[in-house]
């Protein structure tokens, strides 16, 4: 089993843990920023987080049908958790702000679907996926991501996670920012916003 302080030094070895000052897509501001995309770059090191992640959520799921993740974050991982998982694995996309199926993609009736995400800080991402499931009369099983940045104040969730990496950095809204924060330079990364 891979370790938390093992999978925190993959993160660092690979610059996807920045710091600085960022406006995440749940609109909350944050000290660091998780770019799973830099992590997902090298797959001969995030095999081993991916592998590790798998292995939870084998142990936590006993039965799934399909695997759901939001693009872009969550396309990659979804992908590498399927092909561990011999599961089929579909991802959803916007289209003008909202979620769609679309490539042909769609969930049958009953079908146990597990949605995986890259990074979850508040689950609003992985709760308008879910509203793609319960559309289609399937069943949400659950909730997986590499890391899981969330508290109990900022989730929307009410399932359990299945994360690799569980970090406790702390968010706040635009009128509760602390002054070492304001005097830094906002970065607003991720892909909510992207029309």
């Amino acid at each position: 089993m891979l370790s938390h302080k093992k999978s925190l030094n993959i993160l660092k070895k690979t610059n996807a843990l920045l710091e600085g000052h960022f406006v995440l897509s749940s609109g909350l501001h944050s000290s660091k920023y998780i770019q799973c995309a830099r992590l997902l770059s090298y797959p001969h090191i995030a095999d081993k987080i991916c592998l590790a992640l798998s292995r939870k959520i084998k142990k936590n799921f006993k039965k799934i049908d399909l695997i759901l993740a939001p693009a872009m974050g969550g396309v990659i991982i979804g992908y590498e958790i399927g092909r561990l998982l011999k599961k089929e694995t579909i991802f959803c996309e916007r289209v003008k702000g909202k979620f769609k199926l679309r490539r042909g993609f769609n969930i049958i009736k009953d079908s146990k679907v597990l949605i995986i995400e890259d990074v979850i800080t508040t689950g609003k991402s992985s709760l308008e996926c879910a509203k793609l499931i319960t559309e289609s009369k399937a069943q949400l099983i659950g909730f997986a991501s590499i890391i899981d940045r969330s508290t109990k104040k900022s989730l929307k969730i009410r399932k359990k996670i299945i994360s690799q990496i569980k970090l406790d950095v702390p968010t706040y809204k635009s009128n509760q920012i602390p002054k070492n924060l304001k005097n830094i330079p906002i970065t607003v990364p991720g892909s909510r916003f992207i029309k």
